[in-house]
């Protein structure tokens, strides 16, 4: 099992998970993208197409197939896919799809038969306990009565785009609308489940085992009503190893000086 689940970003917001991705696909096979949770009304699925393969240029993948139904989904043969690519949007429009098809089993066996599968905002949120844990951010337009999510994360639900500024509102609307999130988070882990929280720099990895956090910011765990900080030990260990390069190599580039600095005067003199 290996999921990727990010917080919405895209660029260099997400490269980190994405180095990690190419270290594991098989790069013979293409990547199947998945953009149905979009309204193709207010985002037409050729400019999708057109926005992924920029997206994923990093990748070294043998192409990109992108479908438009979920009865076109529901008829692909996962096991052909180096990838599962699926989309951010509205969550209740995409695990209603998902669960009025066979989809939802074939994404299972896909992922426990060893299938990697990267999800975005959306396509995140679907692999938690619970995805009502976005209901302040999306709306049940399809009328989704059950609600329960793969729950592929040990019964924990995960909450995407947290801390995130938004450039249409200033500074004190988006600081606002993060105390929004942040107390119907509490009130949410108090009631029900326990919450991962992530910023969109951020992508959780699941192995079916343990859960570690790819990327540079901050997470959040909210758990009965209380929430906690963690700092991302990923961006840690990357930052001590840039700082262990950069000292040896400012101590190596001292020592160069010194020496050129003595043959210099034994010329003089």
């Amino acid at each position: 099992m290996k999921l990727f689940l990010n917080g919405g970003g895209a660029g260099k917001q997400t490269v980190l998970a994405y180095q990690k991705i190419n270290e594991m696909i098989d790069h013979n096979k293409p990547v199947l993208y998945i953009p149905l949770a979009m309204d193709e009304s207010d985002h037409p699925y050729d400019d999708c197409y057109k926005w992924i393969k920029d997206e994923i240029s990093i990748l070294d993948i043998a192409g990109i197939e992108m479908v438009r139904t979920f009865d076109e989904l529901s008829k692909k043969d996962f096991d052909k896919y180096s990838l599962i690519y699926i989309g951010g949007g509205n969550t209740y429009k995409l695990l209603n799809g998902i669960k009025k098809t066979n989809i939802f089993d074939k994404l299972k066996n896909y992922i426990f038969n060893d299938g990697i599968v990267y999800g975005s905002s959306a396509g995140a949120v679907i692999f938690g306990k619970d995805i009502n844990v976005i209901e302040i951010m999306d709306r049940n337009d399809v009328k989704l009565k059950n609600t329960n999510g793969f729950d592929f994360l040990n019964g924990i639900s995960l909450f995407v785009h947290y801390t995130n500024y938004r450039s249409k509102y200033t500074e004190e609307e988006n600081k606002k609308l993060t105390e929004k999130y942040t107390d119907f988070i509490n009130k949410y882990s108090q009631k029900k489940e326990k919450v991962i929280a992530i910023p969109e720099e951020d992508t959780v990895f699941f192995d079916g085992k343990n859960i570690k956090v790819i990327g540079e910011l901050a997470y959040y765990i909210f758990e009965n009503g209380i929430k906690e900080k963690i700092e991302n030990e990923w961006y840690k260990t990357i930052q001590l190893v840039l700082d262990c390069f950069f000292f040896v190599l400012s101590k190596c580039f001292s020592l160069l000086l010194l020496k050129l600095w003595r043959e210099l005067k034994v010329n003089v003199l």
